[in-house]
Parts: structure tokens; sequence; C-alpha cells
């Protein structure tokens, strides 16, 4: 069928008949759950889920699995370059849903991983208009669809509110302060404190990831300049222990996807969107090239994008985010008003979408000018120097 029109890109408030009703499930206590990986025998009652950390714990895919008695097997990656190379070592159809950054949409759909969608399956109308024809290349080619937003979130500075104050936090320059120095932490992959690096040498425009040679050397300079405040460069754990104990003050290139962690737990951390603007993380759920249990994965992503299904989502607890589902984001208001306060998705005061809207947000993208390697040497000499 054509896609010129898709039915769904709407303003949202037009509606939709619900894919599944609410259902109850635990909040899941640990933060990594085990990993499955994917078995030869495929049965019909299984799914298999290639994701970040957390996004298949029973509070978020339980009441999904029960009412479709099904069982969703996952395998977790981090960073975009760690998740296609796991596709490409594993047998094709392994994965029957695939949760990509937008930025590697591209790459999977260039590679021939992943299905293209009908998009007049998904509730495109409930969607924020920016999120109805998301303009970071991958998710669309045209009209043509191959994933579904399901969330995002902004990276900016995330500080400790006990050592660092917000006006210090305006800025990025916080991070040369000699209040924080030996206290500064990254979270161990380029692509996100290198965009915000670059939103603080003024490459805004087109995006902190289009830049010239000049301006990439100058983003070298910036990085090595750095280096003496820096205490390490942490996986997802060891960002959430150093942030705790009070062993980093301050980090650019995460956001409430970590602090709103540490922070629903009563820690002192927060994150903001300094002036030089921040960096957009949206992931979309896609469909795996020859899915054994395709309608089961369209069901899936059905779900997720649904009101209750974003909602769960939203409060995981392996990392909040924010949702682009209109009326997932009234659902949390009248259910959780004190979480969609905190996590910026109220509707009666300044949100995310405010940020958005006022152009102080860029989108996180592949480099454009460089390759991804020529990006991620200097990251290793920044974290070797």
């Amino acid at each position: 069928m054509s896609h010129a029109k898709p039915k769904y890109l709407n303003h949202p408030g037009s509606g939709r008949r619900r894919f599944l009703q609410h259902g109850a499930a635990g909040i899941a206590a640990v933060a990594f759950p085990t990993v499955l990986t994917p078995s030869k025998t495929h049965a019909a009652g299984k799914l298999t889920f290639l994701a970040w950390v957390g996004n298949s714990e029973p509070a978020v895919v339980g009441a999904f699995e029960e009412a479709n008695k099904v069982k969703i097997e996952s395998k977790y990656y981090t960073g975009g370059e760690n998740m296609i190379a796991l596709i490409a070592q594993s047998p094709p159809g392994s994965f029957d849903v695939i949760l990509s950054d937008a930025e590697y949409v591209t790459q999977l759909r260039s590679a021939n991983y992943v299905e293209k969608l009908d998009a007049d399956d998904y509730p495109f109308d409930d969607f924020f208009p920016e999120f109805q024809k998301f303009p970071v290349p991958g998710f669309w080619e045209g009209n043509d669809l191959f994933a579904v937003p399901v969330s995002f979130g902004f990276l900016g500075v995330s500080y400790n509110t006990q050592h660092v104050s917000a006006k210090m936090a305006e800025s990025y320059s916080l991070l040369w302060n000699a209040k924080v120095k030996g206290k500064v932490g990254h979270f161990d992959w380029y692509l996100p404190s290198l965009g915000c690096l670059s939103l603080y040498n003024g490459n805004s425009s087109p995006n902190p990831y289009d830049i010239s040679n000049a301006a990439f050397a100058k983003l070298r300079e910036t990085a090595l300049s750095l280096r003496p405040q820096v205490k390490g460069f942490f996986d997802y754990g060891g960002m959430l222990s150093s942030l705790k104990r009070g062993e980093v003050h301050a980090m650019c290139g995460i956001g409430d996807w970590i602090t709103g962690v540490l922070e629903k737990d009563g820690a002192p951390v927060t994150t903001v969107v300094p002036r030089e603007g921040g960096i957009q993380f949206t992931e979309g759920l896609c469909i795996g090239k020859n899915s054994k249990n395709p309608e089961m994965a369209k069901k899936f992503v059905q779900y997720m994008t649904s009101p209750r299904g974003q909602v769960r989502k939203a409060l995981a607890k392996a990392y909040p985010t924010a949702v682009p589902n209109f009326r997932a984001w009234k659902l949390l208001n009248r259910e959780n008003p004190a979480e969609a306060k905190r996590a910026k998705m109220n509707l009666s005061d300044r949100n995310m979408m405010h940020d958005i809207r006022e152009g102080r947000i860029h989108y996180r993208q592949l480099p454009v000018r460089q390759s991804q390697e020529e990006w991620n040497d200097l990251w290793l000499e920044y974290k070797n120097a």
C-alpha cells in the first residue's frame, strides 16, 4: 500500500482503540536482568529482543507477556556499534525485535537487518508532531518506515547538587572548573560526550556532528584540555556507583536516564540542558529481518508505543526515559504526577517539548564529515592521554 500520506501523521488527539488493557507487573529490583541468547529453535511462544539494559524487566513487559502467553528473551548491548556487531555475529532471524538508537537505524537498514514496517499499524496520531515523521535519517526513508519511536531523552550536564550549584551547571565550562578537578566522569562511549563538547565549541549548526575538519581539530584540543579534570570512564553500573558514592561530581554526555535512577532513590544528582544546548537520544523499535514471530513482534511494538506501554517504559527501573506518545503523558500525569513533574513530562508547566521547540536540543547523529573511526580514535586518544 502507498505511504504517501500515512493515516496517523496527524496531531495527537484523534485517538485509536488501544492495543492492550492495563496489566499488573511487579517492579524489577535488579539493575541487570538475566541475559538470554536466542536459541536455534524458535518457539511460537517466544520473542527475542535485542536492546539496551533493562528494557525487558517485568515492570515493562510483564503485562504483555501475560496477555499474549509469550516469553520475551533479551540480549543486551551497550552502544550502537556493539548492537550492530551482535547482529552481524548472530544467525539470520535471531532477533524478532531490535531497540535501536535513531542514528544506527540507517546501518541496520543498509545491512538488511530490519523489515520495512506499515505506518498504518502504529499509533502515530497519538505522538507529538515532532515524532510523527522523525527527521533523523533512518526511521523513515521517504515514505517507507523502518523504526517506530519509543523513547527519548536529553544529554547535557549531570552533577551532584551538594558540590555543584545550578549556576555553575548552566554551561559545559563547569567541567573545567577547579572545584571539580579530578571529579569529572564520562560514560565510556564517544558519541554522547564528544557531541556535548562539540556544542561547547559552538558547533550547533547544522548539528554538532556535522563539523569541518578544522572544527574537528578544535574538538580534539578541547577534549585533551579537559583530560586533567577527569577521574574515569565508566560503564552503566560504574556511572551509577560513582555518582551515588560522590566519587564523580560532574559528567557530560549523560542525562536523566542515569541521574533519574539515582534521584528517585534520593541521591543529590540531576541533569540540565546548559546554555550551549543539549543532545537528544531517540530510541526506536524495529522488527528484525526474517523474524520467526513477526506477528507477535508487531504486537509488541504496538504495545510498547501504546499509552500504557509508554508509561511502563517511562517508569523503567533500569533507566527512565521520556516518551513520544502524548496520550501516555496524560496517563502519567493522572497516575503519577510527581514522576511526571520530576521527568519534565508535566502538562501544566515547562516540559521537555519546550526545549525541543525552542531549538535548544540537537539530535544525536553519526559523524557526517569525518568517519566514525576518526571520532572513535579521538575518544581513545582522549582516554589514554
